[in-house]
């Protein structure tokens, strides 16, 4: 470590033992951790894999960090062997060796060769290639910490992505080949079908995801923030998720076309129903035109269309697709001809009901006359000539062919005008109605 500080005050044979009692332990755990990581199985791994990337870069400095631990360790072990020799020439140790023990122990004398460092491709506490490097026990316990600690996050994450990605990839690839088989079946096929499109990038992207993590698995680790401990962070998973997400919207299409396959002769009869219905319900619009154009004067008939012959081509041939098991086409054919038959049922039932206004309005009209004239007759004023007038105008416009509807109307009004006049109380300073028949009516 170069220039050294003032001397240390020479330890006494307490201060000694302590301090051998715990370098001792110190050694001990140190050792446990480097067979610990020298047995990890993250680390044998990555000894025998073909690395690339950011995993193969960082690995080679992680490797020479392990190599250089041993290193550091080996002269930490040969420092504390020195102490525990001199510690033991005597019971009670001369004033010479508590000298040597207090440079071994607190001093900067422990020397470790450059080459030894070179060799490990390490880098060194100076930032620079020495032919040696002097550690106090401190420094050199420091430092092993530091190395440790970095070789163990780089082995403990790339291990970390090996156990829980790999295994994940395979079984959603033996996922994907069970749909692949399934998707087969029922014609779902690459070129003819979108899901078939979908399980062939699928493919593609499992089987290039898997070979990047095993060459590279630090590729797919994502660090924790705020977090120094070796190993913390998770597995990023973004790539495996999407196709998962990919996989089971392929997995609801083809479900969809299996639905189809098993109810798609159902669907067709139901389809054939509306559609039938729909083109009734038009020729019966057609059929209403014409009598209102017949009984109705002055009023403005909507035309009416023709049946849809693009839905019957469409329906027969989805008819087609059935005969020849081509569930993966007649699936989106029958979704959209049964929302087109159930609009084309609506329009028709609107074109019938805008057709038919008139005529609705005429029995209107005609139920409020009568229902007028009933009212009138349970007053006993069904035989007043005024209301027999009135009604009987009002009656021959509504039953007569064709029919004026406002004309109709405005006679329905003035006998409806008549018939309130007649059974209103008359009281004359209220601003009631008079009588204008005279005092005998």
């Amino acid at each position: 470590m170069g220039v050294t500080g003032p001397p240390e005050p020479v330890m006494d044979r307490d201060e000694v033992d302590r301090a051998l009692a715990r370098l001792g332990a110190e050694h001990e755990a140190i050792e446990t951790s480097l067979l610990a990581l020298q047995d990890h199985a993250g680390r044998r791994l990555l000894e025998g894999a073909e690395l690339t990337g950011t995993t193969k870069e960082r690995w080679s400095t992680a490797d020479a960090s392990i190599t250089l631990l041993w290193a550091y360790f080996d002269a930490y072990t040969d420092a504390l062997r020195s102490a525990r020799d001199i510690r033991s020439r005597r019971r009670w140790s001369s004033r010479e060796d508590l000298v040597d023990l207090t440079e071994l122990l607190r001093g900067a004398g422990i020397t470790v060769a450059g080459s030894t460092t070179a060799a490990a491709n390490a880098p060194t506490l100076t930032g620079s290639s020495r032919l040696s490097e002097r550690f106090s026990l401190v420094a050199l316990v420091e430092r092993m910490n530091e190395l440790y600690a970095s070789s163990l996050d780089m082995v403990v994450a790339a291990d970390a992505v090996w156990s829980a990605l790999p295994a994940r990839i395979d079984l959603l690839a033996a996922e994907l080949q069970r749909t692949r088989q399934l998707a087969h079946s029922v014609g779902v096929r690459p070129g003819e079908h979108p899901a078939g499109d979908d399980l062939e990038r699928i493919t593609r992207t499992l089987s290039t995801l898997r070979q990047q993590v095993v060459s590279d698995p630090l590729a797919f680790w994502a660090p924790a923030k705020g977090s120094s401990a070796p190993g913390g962070g998770r597995p990023d998973t973004t790539t495996y998720d999407r196709e998962a997400r990919a996989l089971e919207d392929v997995r609801r299409e083809i479900d969809a076309v299996l639905t189809v396959r098993q109810d798609a002769e159902t669907r067709l009869v139901r389809l054939r129903d509306v559609l039938s219905r729909a083109d009734r319900t038009l020729a019966e619009a057609r059929s209403a035109r014409g009598e209102v154009l017949a009984k109705i004067a002055a009023s403005e008939v909507p035309a009416v269309s023709g049946p849809p012959t693009v839905l019957q081509e469409q329906l027969a041939t989805a008819a087609e697709y059935r005969r020849h098991a081509q569930w993966h086409r007649l699936s989106p054919l029958l979704e959209a001809l049964e929302e087109k038959a159930e609009d084309e049922l609506l329009r028709a039932r609107e074109s019938l009901t805008a057709v038919t206004q008139p005529l609705a309005v005429r029995a209107e009209l005609r139920g409020r006359l009568d229902a007028y004239k009933a009212k009138v007759a349970r007053h006993g004023l069904a035989e007043d000539p005024f209301l027999i007038e009135r009604y009987d105008a009002a009656r021959r416009m509504l039953w007569s062919a064709p029919c004026d509807l406002r004309v109709a109307e405005e006679a329905v009004l003035r006998y409806q005008r008549a018939a309130v006049d007649l059974l209103s109380p008359r009281v004359p300073e209220q601003g009631g109605p008079t009588d204008r028949r005279g005092p005998h009516a």
